[in-house]
């Protein structure tokens, strides 16, 4: 069970240098009211080195690869109130660290693990108060100076390392992915279902209730928690971006776009699919989620390794681009030809988003989206829209195990000069991919995507 977080311990040790040492702790609990928490979830730095999930604890690994934890203690009267605690009798054989210590121990021990130290790297930005309890330390280590004591001279970001480490997924990661894409996808079947079979039966559907359903299947299948808030979008709420299930009707004749996805053990998985509430596309839905569907056909193809990350949103908007020229919500005669809506951007009236992002134990997760060896690369161009000078650097390289969410979509607001018939439509299609080593392959078709494939599902 611990193999991949030990592997992954040695790995990073390797990188912190020689005199290196690096300080990772998990997520603070947060307070929901008076006197409950919000549902802990913990950090996903310190989880991937270590696949501990308890509050209150800390990792702290040197160099040369020797790993302390500190931990909650075993208090057995607040146990009984909070649950079972490893302890830190118990976490070097059960986690494959080489020490463990009471939380309540931190700051007295830590100023002798950082002494003699040439540098420590720790998560910048992250954690709330860390900073300032990291220079806390170091001035301990400073006041024992005349006794001979050496203190780190410099402080680096830890994330500048594990992201890159996160960035390809390990054969351990991908399983538990695969699994978390197969409970998702048959949420999304199960909603869809319920949509088509509740209409039909008369009966009333608001978005709370297809969002139930996707939260049922998340639990029955051992999902801890979605991955995000659900997002339910019936009608015309599917053109906001980031709308939230609610109590909005699901009406008879229109689409429902949802965007949602489990996490298990520690990894997200990150769907959406619009389909009609009734199971039957109307001709307008239909013409616009060909076009969604097209444009992420190519960006499916255009997902490789070796090719750069913004290849798949080219792809898609290329496609775009055509379509809304040929169904009349761009018009020639003021847009032009192709190239000149993808120049002007003509296209963000209806597609203002990006066509993925990285995907792991986040649903947006780490990584940067530039290359590495390429970052000093750099020109300027001008933004059509804002008039805002943007300074491009080279795309990241996508290498196999990468994972990333392809996503195009078309969001249509009523507005001068756009056809009625596409008024308040929202269409958006994801699914969560892998680069392998001849292409992509996408791991949450368990749902369908093919609109006579929807409407066979939504029969059924």
């Amino acid at each position: 069970m611990n193999m991949p977080y030990a592997q992954r311990r040695q790995a990073l040790a390797r990188q912190l240098g020689e005199g290196g040492i690096a300080i990772i702790p998990t997520a603070a609990e947060q307070p929901r009211n008076r006197d409950s928490a919000f549902l802990f979830r913990h950090d996903s730095y310190f989880y991937y080195l270590t696949g501990f999930t308890e509050p209150h604890a800390l990792l702290v690994l040197t160099g040369e690869g020797t790993a302390t934890l500190f931990c909650a203690p075993k208090d057995l009267e607040r146990e009984i109130w909070d649950g079972y605690r490893l302890g830190p009798e118990a976490a070097p054989a059960a986690l494959g660290v080489d020490a463990a210590y009471s939380f309540a121990e931190l700051d007295a021990r830590l100023p002798r693990l950082l002494e003699n130290r040439s540098q420590v790297w720790y998560p910048f930005a992250t954690h709330p108060g860390l900073a300032a309890r990291v220079e806390g330390w170091l001035n301990q280590v400073r006041a024992r100076v005349r006794y001979g004591a050496l203190c780190p001279a410099r402080q680096s970001d830890l994330c500048t390392l594990l992201d890159d480490m996160r960035l390809v997924k390990d054969a351990h990661e991908q399983a538990i992915m695969r699994r978390a894409a197969q409970i998702s996808a048959g949420a999304h079947v199960r909603a869809m279902q319920c949509s088509a079979r509740r209409l039909r039966a008369g009966q009333e559907v608001r978005e709370y209730h297809l969002d139930a359903e996707l939260l049922h299947e998340f639990r029955l299948h051992g999902s801890q928690y979605p991955a995000y808030g659900s997002i339910v979008a019936a009608g015309a709420n599917a053109c906001v971006l980031h709308y939230r299930a609610d109590a909005a009707p699901v009406r008879d004749g229109e689409l429902v776009l949802i965007d949602a996805g489990c996490e298990l053990d520690g990894y997200a998985s990150d769907i959406t699919r619009t389909f009609p509430a009734n199971g039957r596309f109307t001709g307008p839905q239909r013409a616009l989620y060909d076009l969604v569907l097209a444009s992420q056909d190519a960006a499916v193809t255009a997902t490789r390794p070796g090719a750069r990350f913004t290849d798949p949103h080219d792809a898609t908007v290329a496609v775009l681009a055509q379509g809304l020229l040929d169904l009349g919500l761009l018009d020639r005669n003021k847009a032009g030809t192709v190239q000149d809506v993808i120049e002007s951007r003509a296209y963000f009236q209806f597609y203002m988003h990006r066509t993925g992002h990285w995907i792991g134990m986040d649903v947006h997760d780490c990584g940067s989206y530039v290359e590495p060896s390429e970052v000093g690369q750099t020109s300027e161009r001008k933004d059509p829209l804002s008039g805002e000078t943007i300074t491009n650097r080279p795309s990241r390289i996508l290498r196999p195990g990468m994972a990333l969410t392809i996503e195009p979509g078309l969001y249509v607001r009523p507005a001068e000069g756009v056809p009625e018939a596409f008024h308040n439509i929202g269409i958006r299609i994801e699914d969560d991919a892998f680069v392998t080593e001849d292409g992509c392959e996408l791991i949450t078709r368990g749902v369908p995507v093919r609109a006579d494939e929807i409407e066979a599902l939504m029969r059924d």
